[in-house]
């Protein structure tokens, strides 16, 4: 196979596009409308697929099988594609498979050397994820902005762009004038309160406040006032919130840790406040916004859904919502950050007001000559009880967060002790923990996000199926190989150009680990990591079959050699793609 194709097998299907277009325009009934439509193929046939044959001669009148045995004849004398197999099929397909030369070369001269940081270079991204309010506890609600978040940032990464995590937390909203209204009738003195139960108190606080603000008019205008006051700066009120949010996000950094989840920046709402009158005098002079019964409000009245549904960006008291710090901090972002886009991974209930805030921008920023970043709302479903609802405890609690890794770690901790009991017992707590934070991590990510999905400890802790655990095996399988031969995965020869793989299993593992780069495409273009998942899967699933049905210890030494740069590419391939998804990975379990 040419070089020049081998070096750039990340763009493979364009590469080939290229290829047959050339091609089609010296062979008469072609012309320069023809789109080849290179398309991945079912395995079945092949790796890719001509497609756009049937539907040209369709067009132009002429017989598709007829006009693609003209460019198959064609295709087949191009030394570019000297080492591919290629064949007709149906009313005027082409399909192709990649070689086992192809394969061997590929793998043996790129073998570790997977280049996709320059896919995003100098692009700098915000995403925004987590988030969770202060005064609370995080709980199971929390999860999947944590988990999807801290994904795709990784991945973002690993393909070049600057990286900026805001943990945009909620610190300054109508909660806190309940909250310390109620805490101000209960006579608390927050500042001498114990850490250990302090959210705990917050939060019962905070329900006594609320009921009472739902039942009492009176205790509601209260809480307004309070809120009022600590939005103008009253230094009581602003001690109290300093205590509360202290306590808050030493508690959120005990789970971040466990979850191995790192934040740039904590620029929550209240770093905002000084900012959004600004904000809203701005949209108002521009006559973006308007007076509505006495609020600030933006109607999007070429919208059809949003015309009569107001855009809230200052309370009829004055007050500011989360609107107007929404809309603060996108222009923080892009003056202070130069943010060429923010990413924003929330749940999917919040998908009408991102849609009013991007409309939003999107009329404000052109009237100042400022640029728009792309704005992107990475939005998913639920978690789900076994029993189809949305997961509580069996009091209707929502289950907190640093409860549920204990009790992830527990089962875990039963599971390695019965497998493996003569481990010490810090490296059997060691699996455990990273057994069951992956597990919970790759049972959330290996779902599409936008669906809702079940959490089942049995399902999610299984050594069989989709699982983080299995994967994890398979790693640790690779490792122990190694061991026994006295090697490190490092270790051996690349750039064995000369490979050629012969046997079923060998071909279908390449071919899976030739998939790598194009999953990775299809993740960034949807940000959509269950993709990375069922490919790492079926990856795992792949060397299995290769590892079950072809002997590697005691061959002689060039099969023992092309074999094992087979299980040095699975091995960096799978430990890549945990990193990814945020899951560690052992050496053995």
């Amino acid at each position: 196979m040419n070089e020049n194709l081998e070096a750039s097998w990340l763009d493979i299907k364009a590469k080939l596009t290229t290829i047959f277009y050339t091609l089609s325009q010296s062979i008469d009934g072609f012309s320069d409308d023809f789109d080849p439509e290179v398309r991945v193929a079912d395995s079945r046939f092949g790796d890719f697929q001509v497609n756009g044959v049937l539907r040209f001669a369709k067009g132009k009148g002429e017989n598709p099988r007829e006009l693609a045995q003209k460019l198959l004849i064609r295709a087949k004398e191009c030394e570019e594609l000297s080492s591919m197999e290629l064949e007709l099929s149906g009313p005027g397909f082409i399909n192709i498979r990649l070689s086992a030369l192809f394969l061997g070369r590929w793998i043996g001269n790129f073998c570790g050397r997977c280049d996709i940081s320059q896919w995003l270079s100098g692009k700098t991204i915000v995403i925004d994820y987590s988030s969770p309010n202060t005064a609370k506890q995080m709980h199971v609600g929390h999860l999947r902005s944590m988990i999807i978040g801290e994904s795709i940032q990784r991945l973002l990464r690993f393909c070049g762009a600057k990286v900026i995590r805001d943990n945009h937390i909620g610190d300054w909203g109508t909660q806190f004038g309940i909250l310390i209204m109620a805490i101000k009738r209960a006579k608390v003195n927050v500042s001498a309160m114990d850490e250990a139960t302090a959210l705990d108190e917050f939060e019962r606080l905070y329900r006594e406040g609320s009921d009472l603000a739902k039942e009492d008019i009176s205790a509601l205008d209260e809480a307004r006032k309070e809120l009022l006051l600590l939005q103008r700066g009253d230094s009581e009120n602003l001690k109290i919130w300093e205590a509360i949010n202290g306590v808050s996000y030493r508690a959120f950094e005990e789970i971040y840790r466990q979850m191995d989840v790192t934040f740039d920046y904590v620029l929550g709402e209240s770093f905002y406040r000084d900012k959004v009158d600004h904000v809203c005098d701005e949209l108002e002079s521009l006559g973006i916004a308007e007076e509505d019964n006495g609020a600030l409000v933006v109607f999007h009245r070429e919208h059809e859904r949003f015309r009569t549904q107001p855009f809230l960006i200052r309370k009829s008291d004055g007050a500011s919502n989360y609107a107007t710090t929404d809309l603060a901090t996108v222009l923080y972002r892009e003056k202070e950050f130069h943010a060429d886009e923010i990413i924003y991974v929330t749940d999917g209930r919040q998908q009408d007001h991102f849609q009013q805030l991007f409309l939003t921008v999107e009329r404000w920023f052109p009237l100042k000559d400022i640029s728009i970043p792309i704005l992107k709302h990475v939005w998913f479903g639920t978690v789900l009880g076994e029993d189809g609802h949305a997961i509580k405890t069996r009091s209707g609690e929502s289950i907190k967060l640093k409860q549920l890794m204990e009790e992830g770690i527990g089962r875990a901790l039963a599971i390695v002790e019965e497998k493996n009991p003569s481990f010490p017992e810090e490296e059997r707590r060691k699996i455990a923990r990273i057994v069951a934070i992956g597990a919970i991590k790759y049972a959330d990510l290996s779902q599409n996000r936008t669906n809702d999905y079940v959490f089942s400890w049995e399902k999610m802790l299984a050594f069989d199926g989709n699982t983080a655990p299995y994967l994890l095996y398979a790693v640790t399988r690779i490792h122990a190989l190694f061991r026994k031969l006295a090697l490190t995965p490092n270790s051996g020869e690349h750039g064995l150009s000369a490979v050629v793989f012969s046997t079923a299993e060998e071909l279908a593992l390449a071919r899976q680990l030739i998939n790598f780069p194009p999953t990775i495409k299809q993740v960034l273009e949807d940000l959509r990591p269950h993709y990375l998942c069922t490919y790492l899967f079926e990856l795992a699933s792949e060397f299995s079959s290769f590892y079950n049905g072809n002997r590697i210890l005691g061959e002689d030494e060039d099969i023992l050699e092309k074999r094992l740069l087979l299980c040095r590419f699975t091995l960096y391939v799978l430990e890549i793609g945990l990193h990814l998804l945020g899951i560690e990975t052992l050496e053995r379990m």
